[in-house]
């Protein structure tokens, strides 16, 4: 454990606003600050204990920060702590007399027996430090809420930016027990086994697809990638929208490229199968009229949550994940695409590296909210320049580190994109696409393809035969439009007037 002290021996003047606020003393615990440090002095492991989820700040006592600073770092240095130790350490360093000298050392240790209750001590210590931390918020916020010049959305992104700050680097997950983790893993196990369709993660409704992926799992990250044109957006819409209306699961898509109509006019497109292009012009007739309005009330119950914020950045893409997977507890994540987000400003060296912290953190975020989150990518153009144009792990644009972050990276192929029609076997490829998985850590490496339906922009599974899959009514006419016979309403049987026709 690497611990920077912010104080460097040197010491700092207390703001008054950290003192008082509106008149009432900041939140502490001075006896519970003396205990916790007596207690870390007092055994021999008590100081391990608590030592990674302390800090100097944690301390509301000038002196009692100099006093941890100390103890720190005779931990990282595996030092022992006692007060001999500790008191030759601030010896050492000239801050002796700022921490109250070696008898105020001596006392702490006098004032517990024990450190059996170190750590719930500590944890009282921590709910004081967030509780300053959050009056220093609200009264910075306070103070820039009345400037006129403010921008008040500006101040509500500051604030909330801030909350989680504390949250990040407050709430810090421990260890767990293996018995734990495998009675988690069995029960997953039973549940599956009762699990008709066999998925252990969130369908894709892909029939193919999920049989080698499970479905998309919690925690993974999945890179899908392709180059333009090769219908990316139109894969993400179409497993987003099987996986919340087939299969009710909440889904949040981020779309950083188009706007969030675009989308539903998309989805609108997909679910009723009238073409993209005839609902942009509105030139529908009225049984395609009827046709969309009941294929939409389905639609609008579907928990499909869209966000298309521009150059999102990534502490914000965060903060929003986190409130709808509280609030509508979403179970997978979709960002379209990755190269769009932006890294925060501090993180900010070259474009490489920018694209290197985000992949780090949508995995992290992954694991955090405990979900799938699947990110879009774009390909380099290295694969236009091959005469085998199906894409290649090399090909991730921009940064090696979004292969090494993902847990499964999938490309999108349309061999009818580069006039390639026919297979080796003489087989149409014509409105084929093929998913290519060439990293999968859980699972296998292999090729699903797909029915790529280009007028609705949707995927589908290869399998999904119909009436109107027989025929190509393309060829006839793309305005053409399928209704069911009215002889299927006529009163025919023994007891109608009306005799069958053959």
């Amino acid at each position: 454990m690497a611990l920077e002290p912010k104080l460097k021996y040197k010491k700092q003047k207390k703001d008054i606003e950290e003192i008082v606020y509106g008149g009432k003393l900041a939140p502490q615990a001075r006896e519970l600050e003396e205990a916790v440090l007596g207690a870390m002095m007092l055994e021999k492991n008590a100081a391990e204990k608590v030592i990674d989820i302390l800090k100097e700040e944690t301390f509301y006592e000038d002196s009692h920060k100099y006093i941890f600073i100390a103890i720190a770092e005779l931990f990282n240095r595996a030092k022992p702590i006692d007060i001999l130790t500790v008191t030759d350490e601030l010896r050492k360093h000239g801050t002796l007399d700022l921490a109250g000298g070696a008898f105020y050392i001596t006392k702490l240790t006098n004032k517990v027996t024990s450190a059996a209750n170190i750590e719930y001590h500590t944890h009282i210590l921590l709910q004081k430090y967030i509780q300053r931390q959050m009056i220093n918020i609200a009264g910075e916020i306070g103070k820039k809420a009345f400037e006129d010049t403010t921008d008040a959305f500006e101040l509500l992104d500051e604030a909330e930016k801030n909350l989680f700050a504390i949250k990040n680097d407050t709430m810090k997950k421990g260890h767990v027990p293996l018995g734990d983790i495998l009675h988690t893993a069995i029960k997953n196990i039973e549940i599956l086994k009762n699990n008709e369709n066999q998925f252990s993660g969130v369908p894709s409704g892909l029939k193919e697809l999920d049989k080698i992926t499970g479905g998309w799992q919690k925690s993974d990250l999945i890179i899908i990638a392709g180059r333009p044109g090769m219908g990316k957006t139109a894969f993400v819409v179409s497993i987003a929208r099987n996986a919340a209306i087939d299969f009710k699961k909440p889904v949040a898509l981020f779309s950083l490229e188009m706007s969030s109509v675009q989308l539903v006019t998309r989805l609108i497109s997909s679910e009723t199968e009238i073409s993209s292009e005839k609902i942009r012009r509105g030139d529908l007739d009225d049984s395609e009229w009827e046709v969309l309005s009941k294929k939409t009330e389905k639609l609008a119950e579907a928990p499909i949550f869209i966000d298309d914020t521009p150059s999102l950045s990534i502490f914000d893409f965060k903060a929003k994940a986190r409130r709808l997977k509280s609030q509508h507890n979403i179970e997978l994540i979709i960002v379209d695409y990755l190269q769009l987000m932006k890294g925060d400003d501090k993180n900010i060296g070259n474009r490489e590296q920018e694209i290197s912290y985000i992949s780090r953190s949508l995995k992290s975020l992954a694991k955090e909210l405990d979900i799938p989150v699947i990110a879009l990518a774009q390909l380099s153009r290295k694969a236009e320049t091959r005469s085998e144009n199906r894409p290649q792990l090399s090909d991730l644009r921009e940064s090696g580190s979004i292969e090494q972050d993902a847990d499964v990276v999938g490309f999108i192929y349309r061999p009818e994109y580069y006039q390639i029609f026919q297979d080796e076997n003489s087989n149409s490829l014509i409105g084929i696409g093929e998913f290519i998985i060439q990293k999968h850590r859980n699972g296998p490496n292999d090729t699903v393809r797909l029915k790529y339906q280009g007028e609705f922009t949707k995927f589908t599974n290869l399998d999904d035969n119909s009436f109107l899959d027989t025929f190509s009514f393309n060829d006839i006419t793309s305005n053409t439009i399928v209704k069911e016979s009215k002889l299927n309403d006529m009163p025919f049987g023994t007891d109608s007037d009306f005799d069958p026709p053959f």
